[in-house]
């Protein structure tokens, strides 16, 4: 796969078949349509290409609204579209002077002059341009205008997975991991640095790996224990994920950790990608940190109870 930071980067390419959107989660609904772009550029010799946008048109349009969090990074994105098999993903940034583009600019400049576009895909809701005024309609009328046809998907074929960025974003946020995952096709993913941290976990026989996200937009689950998958520098361990302000010891800032099961490298500084398969427990606070030593133990055999598929 291709990518392009900016729309001004890319050039046409033959027969190439389009969608637009944002598909954050690139998650069930999303895979409809990513498929169906497939279908077509095989059956037309073409190449898929995706237009995307970062940031996301809410940060700008609504920069202070801060509550704005994200299933994927742009750069986790691009790791699942690649899974995907799309040619060319352009990823344009997205300004105010870009959103106020009147809908016949957009089609005319955008998906005709700069994209080349012979078909494009998109939902029945989909909509472009100043105050979202363009949609399906604009584009079926410019089609035999511009030399370009228009494949719908329809809200049938979309709903049908009953499934949206906003139900799996709500589902993360309540700690619904196998409903989330199940939304999205495949198991939830953060990835970020490793930090030290202030060890309580080493000495309490649990070490952990601190892990930071500096995508300040990423969605973050809620608090608990969770089963989780690691992946670090080619290998793949078990581990149990905590997510919390640590109330035990009275911790003051929410924290990302991992203790990973047969581990004992050293990775401070290294990006690890981890997955969440199950919720465990919830956070809560004990009496003291033998407590949380027995529940850990606890916690530990329920996760690997739950992780029985392997690896």
């Amino acid at each position: 796969m291709k990518i392009y930071h900016h729309i001004d980067d890319f050039n046409p390419v033959k027969n190439a078949v389009v969608t637009i959107g944002t598909f954050d989660g690139v998650h069930l609904g999303h895979r409809k349509i990513i498929a169906r772009i497939k279908e077509l550029a095989e059956a037309t010799g073409g190449e898929t290409v995706m237009l995307t946008f970062f940031p996301h048109p809410r940060m700008i349009l609504h920069p202070e609204d801060e509550s704005i969090k994200l299933i994927n990074t742009i750069n986790e994105k691009a790791e699942l579209l690649e899974q995907l098999g799309i040619d060319h993903l352009i990823i344009t940034p997205f300004s105010r002077d870009f959103s106020n583009q009147s809908a016949e600019a957009y089609i005319r400049d955008v998906l005709v002059k700069q994209i080349g576009t012979k078909k494009i895909v998109i939902g029945y809701d989909h909509r472009f341009g100043k105050d979202r005024q363009g949609g399906l309609n604009d584009l079926l009328q410019a089609g035999p205008i511009y030399g370009f046809d228009v494949v719908e998907i329809p809200e049938q074929d979309i709903h049908e997975v009953a499934v949206s960025s906003t139900r799996i974003r709500e589902a993360l946020l309540n700690g619904k991991i196998d409903l989330a995952n199940e939304f999205l096709g495949y198991p939830f993913f953060i990835t970020g640095k490793v930090t030290r941290g202030d060890q309580i976990g080493r000495q309490i026989g649990y070490p952990t790996a601190n892990i930071l996200i500096e995508e300040k937009y990423k969605l973050i689950p809620a608090d608990g224990i969770f089963s989780a998958k690691i992946f670090i520098d080619g290998s793949i361990y078990k581990g149990m994920a905590y997510i919390g302000s640590r109330p035990t010891i009275n911790g003051l800032f929410r924290n990302i950790e991992v203790n990973i099961f047969d581990f004992d490298a050293e990775i401070y500084g290294h990006q690890i990608k981890m997955e969440f398969h199950h919720f465990v427990r919830a956070d809560i606070k004990f009496s003291s940190l033998d407590d949380l030593t027995k529940q850990l133990a606890q916690d530990k055999i329920d996760v690997l109870a739950l992780l029985v598929d392997g690896l």
